[in-house]
């Protein structure tokens, strides 16, 4: 039996996503702080760990489509290989 995914590729595409937050939201000129209030957090923990995927922390699919509404994008942004700057 073949391993469809190892651990390597799941680790980063979560980094990818965590990438194209951090893109998304400094373009729209959200700080972390901001963008965590804007979602009903009062701290930047799941943010900033995100972002960088920080002790394996990441966003889930939940996240992403309220931060994809809060940011005025579209969900598979965050997918995307490089978003443009």
């Amino acid at each position: 039996m073949t391993k469809i995914l190892d651990h390597y590729c799941i680790e980063k595409f979560h980094y990818k996503i965590g990438k194209n937050v951090k893109r998304l939201r400094e373009r729209k000129g959200y700080s972390q702080l901001a963008l965590s209030q804007a979602l009903g957090y009062k701290s930047v923990g799941l943010i900033s760990q995100a972002e960088i995927y920080h002790k394996q922390q990441h966003f889930n699919l939940e996240h992403l489509l309220k931060i994809a509404h809060i940011l005025e994008c579209h969900i598979e942004d965050f997918f995307q290989e490089s978003v443009g700057e």
